[in-house]
């Protein structure tokens, strides 16, 4: 899973934009309700494939999974999450530090109505 052997990670230290602590929160509360597992989450992740895994950064492909799986569990579709999406198109950035320059969900390599 994700790049090649290249010798020990070195971590970039940066503060977290709101939208990744967004998604950080999003993927604790979801496994702790049981709308699906971190297996569920690697799962998905795995299946990105490596283009996907290299143009997208850490929490944009999480993002992209932890929807994938609340699809996959029925909690809403990618119908509805479009729609959600444009709704705060339309509003824009009114609220912290958001941007609306994440990754469309459902614009993965698993995209289709759940």
């Amino acid at each position: 899973m994700g790049g090649l052997p290249a010798g020990p990670v070195v971590p970039e230290e940066h503060d977290y934009a709101l939208w990744e602590r967004r998604v950080d929160a999003l993927l604790t509360l979801a496994t702790t309700k049981g709308k699906f597992t971190v297996d569920g989450l690697r799962r998905v992740l795995e299946d990105m494939g490596p283009e996907f895994f290299e143009t997208h950064s850490y929490y944009e492909r999480w993002i992209e999974s932890v929807n994938r799986n609340l699809i996959e569990s029925g909690l809403y579709s990618t119908a509805e999450l479009a729609a959600k999406l444009e709704e705060v198109r339309a509003r824009g950035e009114t609220y912290g530090e958001c941007s609306l320059t994440a990754p469309e969900a459902g614009s993965g390599p698993e995209a289709g109505d759940g």
